[in-house]
């Protein structure tokens, strides 16, 4: 399709952001090269949110297969517009970090411990501990942490640590060399414009006020150029196809076709942060009503419930499902938009085939 404006009816737009997003399953290599970033979360509700991600857009998924495999897939832990996991190809447009970062660590407990890791060649945050001590920060969330981890998420977000795989949920880390690589204005732009292709593959169809949004948030991914992300907008914004429908502009990767055919009749309980649902104003403007995500919400003001999944049906949205487990076997509550569900018979067959799904995903039996 041309990048010129077109009208376009909010369905087709709808069947874009469904279709485009949830290809059709295939290996969890490929998965990840096609998403290049998938964002992670530790909340189990019933499982982890890159699990509950990767499931649709993967054969045979199984909840901790990211972790089972991340060592062989060569994929990384690192931060892009949140944490998460990214290609090979996606972190090696962002790092180094430390070139021009304000907080490059100049201690000599930073410069101690970096050398203290290459010399172990893998260590866990405990041997750390031991060897350097703890003592306590404040961190993120207002809580206290050890100094000593605390240091090492510092010097893992510079690039001069990665993850190399998890122990029991904790991250072991070895050091991050980086290959010397040219620096000029022209191959950092391409760099940025790279980055940005990648964030809008993974969310678009995106609106305007959306993709400002999300290449705003590449200044988590690249600190040390977050003075150009604002040209690397309008760069994008004039190579990304483009229409008019709903009254606003929406975005996507320049040369894809818009999709054709109905949605498949098919219920999918969607992670909080997958990328259909994601966008919160995208998600009300697509869908007509208002999903928030709750888990750090007043147990009082919570109306959907602790970490209430979306409920995808063909490409509508309809309403969200709770899910727990009780005597090994999985508990679900389903709740509907127009407080009733569909009353056609492919959906019930529909939705039983995805709860089936779910507990097989989280190897249990669903009750």
């Amino acid at each position: 399709m041309q990048h010129g404006a077109t009208a376009l009816a909010l369905d087709e737009v709808r069947r874009l952001a469904v279709g485009r997003s949830l290809f059709p399953p295939t290996t969890l290599r490929r998965a990840l090269e096609r998403l290049g970033f998938v964002q992670a979360d530790p909340i189990r509700a019933p499982a982890r949110a890159q699990d509950l991600i990767l499931r649709h857009r993967v054969k045979g998924y199984r909840a901790g297969d990211l972790d089972r495999r991340y060592a062989a897939l060569g994929v990384a832990e690192d931060v892009f517009i949140n944490y998460g996991f990214v290609t090979p190809a996606v972190q090696q447009l962002m790092h180094p970090r430390v070139r021009g970062a304000r907080a490059v660590p100049r201690s000599k407990t930073a410069v101690s411990l970096l050398a203290f890791v290459r010399s172990r060649g893998e260590v866990h945050p405990r041997h750390l501990i031991e060897h350097f001590g703890s003592g306590s920060v404040t961190n993120y969330w207002g809580g206290s942490s050890a100094a000593t981890t605390h240091l090492l998420d510092k010097l893992h977000y510079l690039g001069l640590l990665r993850v190399t795989r998890r122990e029991a949920g904790v991250r072991l880390y070895a050091i991050h060399d980086h290959p010397d690589r040219r620096e000029d204005a022209v191959l950092r732009d391409e760099y940025l414009d790279a980055l940005v292709d990648v964030v809008v593959n993974c969310y678009a169809p995106v609106t305007a006020a959306g993709i400002a949004t999300l290449v705003a948030r590449l200044r988590y991914a690249v600190p040390h150029w977050r003075s150009h992300l604002r040209r690397a907008l309008t760069r994008a914004k004039a190579r990304l196809s483009h229409v008019h429908a709903g009254g606003v502009e929406w975005y996507w990767p320049a040369g894809e076709r818009l999709p054709t055919g109905p949605a498949a009749p098919a219920v999918r309980f969607l992670a909080p942060f997958d990328p259909v649902v994601w966008d919160r104003a995208r998600f009300e403007r697509l869908w007509g009503w208002r999903y928030r995500f709750e888990a750090y919400t007043p147990a009082a003001k919570r109306t959907l419930g602790y970490y209430a999944l979306p409920m995808l049906w063909r490409d509508a949205v309809i309403g969200w499902g709770s899910f727990g487990v009780q005597h090994g076997r999985l508990q679900s509550q389903i709740g509907y938009v127009a407080s009733r569900p569909p009353r056609e018979p492919a959906f019930r067959a529909a939705l039983a085939e995805e709860l089936e799904g779910l507990a097989r995903f989280l190897g249990l039996p669903h009750a």
